[in-house]
C-alpha cells in the first residue's frame, strides 16, 4: 500500500489515497492501529484515507491512534488540502471535503515550489449546546463549569467543532503532567462520547499557549479543532479578542471566530514527512 506521511504543525497522521488504495472496512480500525505504532509501524497519531466525495468533491476518513473513528481533524484536513493539490486530483485552490458528513470548505496557497504549503479551513459555526457537544450538565451550555477530576476542582468550557472539547484554563500549562491527568478527562462520566481536552495559558488579548490530549490518542503537538475550540472558549470568556495566535507544542495555529458570520476560520501549515510503500 501507498502511504505518504504528513504533519500540521507536528500533529502527523498516515494519508493514503482512497482513490488507488481499497482497504476493506473491517480492516481499517486494526490497520490504523497497527500502522500508528510508532516502535512498529509507520508512527503518526492515525490514518486518513482520501476518498472521493459524496456531498463534496473529496471526502476525510479518519481514524484515531487507537483504532477509533473521528468526526473532525483540523490540521488532518489542512493535510488533505495539501496532498489533492500537491498529487493532481485537483487543480484547483478551492476545494470542499467531507468529513463524518459534515463539509468543510478550504482554501489552499502555494508556496514558492508550486505545492501547497499552508491551507485556511472555514470550519463551520462552533456547536456550545450541551448535550449536542455532548457533555452532561444541568445548563444549556458549560461556559467556566466546575468539574472534578482525581479529587480537584478544574473550569471547563465545553465547545464541539465536529468532535467534543473541554478547553480549561490555568497558569503552569508548561509543567502539566498531562499523561497522568489527561486519561480522566478524556473518559470521565460527563463526557459519553469522551473528550479531547485542552489545557491553556493566556498570553494576552491575541496570543494563547495550548497543550491538549487527544481522544483515541493522548497528547499531541498540536490539534486544529483543539485550536479553534480554545479560541472559542477564550472569547466566550472574555480572555482574547476573536482573532487568536494559538502557540502549540509543534508551532502555530492562527483562529479567528468572526461573531457576526457565527463562523471559525483556521490557517496554518501543511508539511510532507516521507513517502513509502507498506506490506499490509
Amino acid at each position: 500500500m501507498r502511504f505518504t506521511k504528513m504533519h500540521g504543525c507536528g500533529n502527523d497522521y498516515v494519508y493514503v489515497n482512497g482513490f488507488e488504495e481499497h482497504i476493506p472496512d473491517e480492516k481499517k480500525s486494526e490497520l490504523a492501529i497497527r500502522l500508528s505504532n510508532r516502535n512498529f509501524g509507520i508512527g503518526s497519531d492515525g490514518l486518513i484515507f482520501i476518498n472521493p466525495g459524496k456531498i463534496a468533491e473529496f471526502e476525510m476518513e479518519m481514524y484515531n491512534a487507537d483504532g477509533s473513528r473521528s468526526e473532525m481533524c483540523g490540521n488532518g484536513i489542512r493535510c488533505v488540502g495539501k496532498y489533492i493539490y500537491d498529487h493532481g486530483l485537483s487543480d484547483k485552490t478551492q476545494i470542499s471535503v467531507e468529513s463524518a458528513g459534515a463539509v468543510k470548505y478550504l482554501t489552499l496557497f502555494k508556496g514558492e515550489d508550486g505545492k501547497i504549503e499552508k491551507v485556511r479551513v472555514n470550519m463551520g459555526s462552533p456547536i456550545l449546546e450541551s448535550k449536542l457537544v455532548p457533555v452532561i450538565s444541568d445548563n444549556e451550555k458549560v461556559i467556566d463549569e466546575s468539574i472534578n477530576v482525581c479529587s480537584n476542582e478544574y473550569k471547563m468550557t465545553c465547545v464541539s467543532m465536529g468532535n467534543p472539547h473541554a478547553v480549561v484554563f490555568m497558569e503552569d500549562v508548561e509543567n502539566l503532567d498531562i499523561d497522568a491527568i489527561g486519561p480522566y478527562f478524556e473518559n470521565h462520566e460527563r463526557f459519553p462520547k469522551r473528550t479531547n481536552t485542552e489545557f491553556v495559558k493566556i498570553i494576552d488579548r491575541n496570543h494563547v499557549f495550548m497543550r491538549v490530549w487527544e481522544r483515541g490518542t493522548g497528547e499531541t503537538l498540536a490539534c486544529g479543532t483543539g485550536c479553534c475550540a480554545t479560541a472559542v472558549a477564550c472569547v466566550l470568556n472574555n480572555l482574547t479578542d476573536e482573532r487568536v495566535n494559538v502557540k502549540v507544542l509543534g508551532g502555530n495555529i492562527e483562529i479567528e471566530w468572526d461573531r457576526k458570520e457565527n463562523v471559525v476560520y483556521m490557517t496554518g501549515p501543511a508539511t510532507v514527512s516521507f513517502e513509502g510503500d507498506i506490506k499490509i
